[in-house]
């Protein structure tokens, strides 16, 4: 009896103090079976929650002072062009439309794949320039197979044409097709001064893993909280940023390790606060090709902190052979594969 009694008030103390921890803020590990008492979840479990805060081991808790309210997503689709400025076939040498089918059911798949991204709100966006009604409808079909609302904006060149200098920064005339990409990333901007908080561009030939939009949620808000300020995250590990030995910072997210860059493509998520905090370096994109296009992308670089994260979390299916391409040590054929269907 006597036993008894002394396991059941060790019981009761265990839970008083679990609970008195939890008032605290403060969190127990049980290292012998690796469980987090407070939260009532192993430690390979994923213990962060959006909004609140970001939880990983052995580092500790970070409370979220930056929370996600809302996440716009904005594809730039333009099925009737292969390749913008190269002649070069890309990676499985199919149709444009079919890596810009898969584009978006690998985003479609990313916003699903995490209940708690349900805490947060997420719109869709398709900026598209001359695709055929027949490519339309399978964009509209995907979106209604994932029973998902979406705006259709059908681009107008001409509306911003004569604001795009014909000449450009290395004295070559601007194509057709660039021009038409100008255009294109003004009338994002242009959407993007609409969003509530974050804005994620992308261009319709990258292929996400499952878990891409949660883990630039989650790390978006742990970064900025720790920094107390905005940031830019590129999704991709490019292989042009192995080509050269920079010395960079390192930063943990949800499961994923990032670092600082000073170099992107078009494709990068931010908040709608740094778009309007440089607002004519992102219109200048839209005015005048520079020399590399992404220029003014890289002089923002250097005030605000950009990250993109190792392993990749979204592949840039282009030529096998570009340095803008085809991220190291990732399956490109599973991902492929499993945005099929």
């Amino acid at each position: 009896m006597k036993n008894i009694r002394s396991s059941n008030n060790s019981g009761f103390l265990k839970k008083f103090f679990i609970k008195l921890c939890r008032k605290l803020g403060f969190e127990i590990i049980d290292q012998n079976t690796f469980e987090v008492a407070t939260i009532e979840k192993k430690i390979n479990d994923e213990l962060s929650q959006i909004g609140k805060s970001s939880i990983n081991l052995p580092l500790g808790k970070v409370n979220i002072t930056r929370p996600v309210k809302a996440l716009d997503i904005i594809i730039r689709t333009c099925a009737s062009v292969n390749m913008l400025t190269q002649n070069k076939s890309r990676l499985f040498e199919k149709e444009k439309i079919e890596y810009t089918l898969r584009t978006i059911r690998s985003l479609l798949y990313s916003t699903k794949a995490n209940p708690q991204l349900n805490k947060i709100k997420i719109n869709f966006r398709v900026i598209d320039h001359n695709s055929s009604q027949e490519n339309l409808k399978k964009i509209d079909l995907i979106f209604k197979n994932f029973k998902t609302k979406y705006n259709l904006i059908n681009l107008d060149v001409h509306k911003f044409k004569n604001e795009i200098e014909k000449i450009n920064e290395r004295g070559q005339e601007v194509s057709a097709n660039q021009i038409s990409n100008m255009a294109n990333i003004n009338q994002s901007l242009i959407e993007a001064k609409s969003c509530e908080d974050l804005i994620y561009f992308v261009e319709d030939d990258y292929l996400h893993q499952r878990n891409s939009i949660s883990e630039m949620i989650f790390t978006f808000e742990r970064i900025s909280s720790q920094l107390n300020k905005e940031i830019i995250i590129c999704p991709t590990d490019y292989p042009y940023l192995y080509a050269k030995a920079d010395l960079t910072q390192n930063f943990l997210g949800e499961n994923s390790h990032w670092r600082k860059v000073d170099e992107t493509l078009c494709t990068f998520l931010t908040s709608r606060k740094i778009i309007e905090k440089h607002w004519d370096r992102y219109l200048s994109m839209c005015k005048k090709e520079h020399a590399p296009f992404e220029k003014p992308l890289h002089e923002i670089y250097k005030e605000e902190i950009c990250i993109s994260p190792i392993p990749s979390l979204a592949i840039h299916f282009t030529n096998i052979n570009s340095i803008f391409g085809l991220s190291p040590n990732v399956d490109w054929k599973q991902i492929w594969d499993e945005n099929n269907l």
